[in-house]
């Protein structure tokens, strides 16, 4: 190209490297950048596009055209126009590459919103007043439009930023609430793990503002103070508690094997009951010295109820045959109910008494049921006997015959009153005496009965 060549005042066709769209109106929505980022334009294509930017003077000084007018970006006399020309559009493919791999970066994210700002700064600079051919302006422009975005991802980035820090306080607020039911609680032996957990969780946190931060970690702090203090302080008194129960079983244990070789049944029995009810209020000691104890604590009373148990064992045996003995002089009791005699039945149950006495003791599995038994024919007899004086007895039967004469008479007066009622017209008067003629009679029948009875 040479200098008398005129150049057009915009090039032949649009550039290969598309531009990012303008930003529309505050507002308006933008359409979002493209997921996967444009490829490189072809560099021979691009150079070819930069040539109709330029020209090459007969002196061999190559112009830019710009919105302010050519300006020389070199000059090589010794190359031949379209060599020169080439070797500045090859520098403006260069920067178009540059503005391409920034402008997918930007629109990828890349790079924080500072970073991408710092990074257009820099290929701005390489840009602007660039010793190259091509559409100059247009990758100015170019870069930009990449504000616009920056602008929206640093909006997007503090939006996210306060999403976190809400969701962070949130969730520190929800660690510090729980470290502080812990702490009022007893969960002695899970609690430890519970409170490491929360702190872990504390620390994969993101900070907050200093003020909040802080304040929440006080609680937070001291409600893992108060547990830790409230659990040694549990733990210390739990060994003292053990400590003691230890001395106090020592001391049952060895009573208990004092006794085990006592041939007092029956009070050693209650003193080993009363030796179990120490131990259960003694609580536990440690571990393995309270299972030592223990199995001492049982072989001694095992060693007691063993032996009482064979001697039991080998009396019920010779016991057995007074149990055959009471089982016949039940059934000589038992066929005196229903009593018919009373006289006769209470002569003929003295003498079953006495042989019953006589027969001596029986078996410990037979004496509930035998004694029962001969109770019951007892009580049969006794309950007889009351019913019989109670009807023989001259006063209670003087006080039955007077409520019976009571009665009557009641009834008599009030049967007259009735009829002084009826002849007066006094309906109202007449049906009062009525309903106590009603109860009178009715109490009558009951006092005659009882009266009948005595007969």
């Amino acid at each position: 190209m040479t200098s008398s060549e005129s150049t057009p005042d915009e090039p032949a066709s649009t550039p290969a490297v598309p531009r990012p769209p303008l930003p529309g109106p505050p507002g308006a929505a933008r359409p979002a950048p493209p997921a996967v980022p444009v490829p490189a334009a072809d560099a021979a294509s691009v150079e070819r596009e930069a040539a109709t930017w330029g020209r090459v003077a007969p002196d061999g000084t190559v112009h830019v055209r710009t919105p302010d007018g050519e300006r020389p970006v070199g000059q090589m006399p010794d190359a031949t126009p379209e060599e020169a020309l080439a070797f500045f559009t090859r520098r403006y493919a260069d920067l178009v590459f540059e503005v391409e791999l920034l402008e997918r970066r930007v629109r990828a994210g890349a790079l924080s919103p500072d970073e991408a700002t710092g990074s257009v700064r820099k290929v701005h600079d390489s840009v602007h007043g660039a010793q190259a051919v091509g559409d100059l302006a247009g990758l100015e422009a170019r870069l930009a439009g990449l504000n616009a975005i920056i602008d929206e991802q640093r909006v997007a980035r503090r939006a996210e930023r306060a999403r976190r820090q809400e969701d962070a306080r949130a969730d520190k607020e929800r660690i510090v609430v729980a470290a502080e039911r812990l702490a009022e609680g007893t969960d002695w032996r899970n609690g430890a793990n519970r409170m490491r957990e929360l702190l872990d969780q504390w620390k994969a946190l993101a900070r907050l503002d200093k003020a909040a931060d802080d304040a929440l970690w006080r609680r937070f702090s001291s409600a893992r103070t108060t547990y830790t203090r409230r659990r040694k302080t549990h733990f210390a008194e739990l060994n003292e508690q053990r400590e003691s129960a230890r001395a106090t079983k020592q001391r049952l244990v060895t009573d208990a094997e004092e006794l085990s070789g006592s041939t007092e049944w029956g009070a050693t029995a209650g003193r080993y009951r009363d030796l179990m009810r120490q131990w259960k209020k003694a609580g536990p000691a440690p571990k393995d010295v309270d299972d030592q104890l223990w199995k001492r604590f049982r072989a001694a009373q095992d060693a007691f109820f063993g032996a009482r148990d064979a001697v039991n064992a080998e009396q019920d045996r010779e016991f057995a045959a007074n149990a055959e003995k009471k089982q016949a002089l039940l059934a000589e009791a038992e066929a005196l109910l229903p009593v018919t005699d009373l006289r006769a039945a209470k002569e003929s149950f003295r003498s079953i008494a006495d042989r019953w006495d006589a027969a001596g003791k029986v078996p410990r599995d037979r004496i509930r049921e035998l004694e029962g038994r001969m109770r019951r024919v007892e009580q049969e007899l006794r309950g007889t006997e009351e019913a019989h004086w109670r009807r023989s007895n001259p006063e209670a039967r003087a006080r039955a015959a007077d409520t019976v004469a009571q009665l009557e008479s009641s009834l008599a007066d009030l049967r007259r009153r009735h009829a002084d009622a009826l002849a007066a017209g006094d309906e109202r008067r007449a049906a009062e005496h009525t309903a106590a003629i009603e109860a009178r009679e009715e109490w009558l029948t009951q006092a005659r009965r009882a009266l009948a009875d005595f007969s």
